[in-house]
C-alpha cells in the first residue's frame, strides 16, 4: 500500500510505502515523518496497517522528543497516563529503562485492569552496542491456529490477571538489585485483579484474538496446576515462530504496536549495557468475549490510568 503526501506546495511529493514483514504480523512503513502535524490521510494509513499487520515500524524518527510523541499518539487515540501504579519518573510517558529491569517474557500491556490499552507507541531513546531486539506475536493467527475442540474451550474460558505475578518463573533468572527491587516494589503498590475472557472480539476488525500472556494467575474453575498446562499449551500457540516477528532497533526508530492482538518479549541480550525506550500508551475498551460477555473487575479501579475507549 502507498499514498503519495505532498509536505507543502514548493517540496516533492512523498510517497508513503507499507512495507509487509511478514505472513502475520509486522510491517515497516516508509517515507513518514511522524508528529502531531500529520494529515487525515496518513493517520488513516497508519490506522489501517495497524489493524491489518498488528505491529509496525518506522526508521529514521530522530527529531521526535516526548512532546512531540505524544502530540503524534493523540492522533491515534486517548493517550493513558504512563502506568496505573508506575509513575514515579513521569506522567506522560512510561521509560522502558534497564537499570529498573527487563520485560524479557511474553506479556499484552497491563492486562491487570478492565480497560486494556489499544495500542502502544515505543520510542528508541538509547540503545545498546548490540542485541536488545524485540519479538512481537500475533494473537490473532494464535487463536486461528487452534483445532476447532480447542476453539470451543477457549470460546467460554476465562482468566484472572493481577500485577502481582511470578517473576522467578517469568522472566529468565534476573538478579533482583536494589532498582529492580524498588520497580517492583511500585509496580505491585497497589493491587489489581481483573476477570478477562480468554478470547476477545477485536472492536474494530472482528477478528478473534487470545488473552493470555504473563499476568495471568489462572484460569477460572481450574486448578493452579491444570491452569499451568492448559497456559502452556496455550501460549505456544502464541510465540510460534510463524507467528512472530522481529526488530531490530536502530537510533530514530519507532515501534507500535495492537495491544489487543500482539504479545511482546524485550530479548535481554545486551550484558550490563543500557536500553532505555519511551512508551505512550492508547486507551482501550472492555474486553467482550464471543457471547458478548464483558470483563470484570475483581478488584482496583483503573479510572484513574484511563477512561474506557469506545
Amino acid at each position: 500500500m502507498s499514498i503519495d503526501l505532498a509536505t507543502s506546495p514548493d517540496t516533492q511529493q512523498e510517497t508513503a510505502t507499507v512495507v509487509k514483514l511478514g505472513a502475520h504480523i509486522g510491517a515497516r512503513i516508509d517515507g513518514v515523518t511522524l508528529g502531531g502535524d500529520l494529515d487525515p490521510a496518513t493517520v488513516e494509513l497508519i490506522r489501517h496497517a495497524l489493524n491489518e499487520h498488528k505491529a509496525i515500524f518506522f526508521r529514521g524518527q530522530q527529531h521526535l522528543d516526548d512532546d512531540s510523541q505524544y502530540a503524534f499518539a493523540e492522533l491515534l487515540g486517548i493517550p493513558t497516563t504512563a502506568h496505573p501504579t508506575v509513575s514515579s519518573r513521569g506522567t506522560k510517558t512510561l521509560a522502558i529503562d534497564s537499570d529498573y529491569g527487563k520485560a524479557n517474557s511474553w506479556h499484552t500491556d497491563v492486562t491487570f485492569v478492565d480497560r486494556i490499552p489499544k495500542a502502544s507507541i515505543l520510542r528508541a531513546v538509547e540503545l545498546p552496542t548490540y542485541g536488545g531486539a524485540t519479538q512481537w506475536a500475533s494473537t490473532t493467527a494464535a487463536y486461528e491456529s487452534l483445532p476447532e475442540p480447542l476453539k470451543q474451550l477457549v470460546d467460554n474460558l476465562w482468566a484472572v490477571h493481577t500485577n502481582v505475578y511470578d517473576y522467578s518463573a517469568s522472566s529468565a533468572a534476573q538478579i533482583e538489585d536494589d532498582k529492580t527491587a524498588e520497580y517492583r516494589a511500585e509496580f505491585q503498590s497497589t493491587y489489581f485483579e481483573t476477570e478477562h475472557p480468554v478470547v476477545r472480539v477485536h472492536p474494530e476488525t472482528g477478528e478473534r484474538t487470545l488473552l493470555l500472556g504473563h499476568f495471568i494467575k489462572n484460569f477460572v474453575g481450574f486448578s493452579t496446576k491444570e491452569s499451568q498446562a492448559l497456559f502452556n499449551l496455550l501460549q505456544d500457540r502464541v510465540t510460534k515462530p510463524e507467528h512472530t516477528t522481529r526488530w531490530n532497533w536502530e537510533a530514530g526508530d519507532v515501534a507500535i504496536w495492537d495491544n489487543r492482538a500482539t504479545q511482546h518479549y524485550a530479548v535481554a541480550d545486551y550484558d550490563d549495557q543500557y536500553r532505555r525506550l519511551n512508551r505512550i500508551t492508547l486507551a482501550g475498551d472492555v474486553p467482550v468475549n464471543p457471547h458478548g460477555e464483558r470483563s470484570r473487575v475483581v478488584k482496583g479501579d483503573a479510572s484513574a490510568f484511563s477512561p474506557i475507549a469506545d
